[in-house]
């Protein structure tokens, strides 16, 4: 199975989520000659069929959001963008006035079994809310999001903690369901 990604952090995740699993899996960074735009899923199905195309073969492919209560799910799919221009202190910043920061996490597993097939979609959530800055800011905006009822944010997390909760944990675990399903049906 090859998951197309150019983020190391996501693919070292997926990695270590994956290494209890028998699901072998190869890496390719497709360089997008396009910005997607839509909803989570909207995107996330779209990702997958042209990662498909261009590989001729059967993938997957992964999708985070970080959405906020207060903002209706905003940013969500755009969280790189977001982050990119604000930093974490402007993640924040979006927050000021609103009775709430609560936030959740969303990641969206699409695997294609090949060329002109549909895309299946696997979600996996991690409710939180949205805090100042804490722990190691090498990974996108982990430290703002104080996850569930852990008192830390991702960034605070070590990496295991981090991988039995997270919203990309949880999404994996669908599709490596719907994998094992897969390979009895062969």
């Amino acid at each position: 199975m090859t998951f197309v990604t150019g983020n190391a952090n996501k693919l070292r995740e997926v990695r270590a989520i994956l290494s209890e699993s028998h699901i072998e899996l190869n890496s390719q960074d497709l360089d997008s000659k396009y910005t997607l735009q839509g909803s989570t899923r909207e995107v996330a199905i779209a990702k997958c069929r042209r990662a498909a195309e261009l590989l001729g073969g059967p993938c997957i492919t992964e999708d985070t959001a970080l959405c906020f209560e207060a903002l209706n799910g905003l940013p969500g799919p755009y969280i790189k963008y977001f982050l990119k221009d604000l930093g974490h202190e402007g993640l924040n910043k979006l927050l000021v006035g609103f009775p709430t920061t609560a936030a959740w996490a969303l990641c969206t597993f699409a695997y294609s079994a090949g060329p002109g097939t549909e895309p299946i979609l696997f979600e996996g959530r991690t409710d939180g809310h949205i805090v100042p800055a804490r722990g190691d800011g090498k990974f996108g905006w982990d430290p703002v999001f104080e996850a569930e009822d852990t008192g830390k944010t991702y960034a605070e997390m070590e990496p295991a903690q981090k991988n039995k909760i997270s919203h990309r944990y949880r999404a994996l675990d669908k599709l490596q369901a719907y994998l094992r399903t897969l390979d009895s049906q062969a």
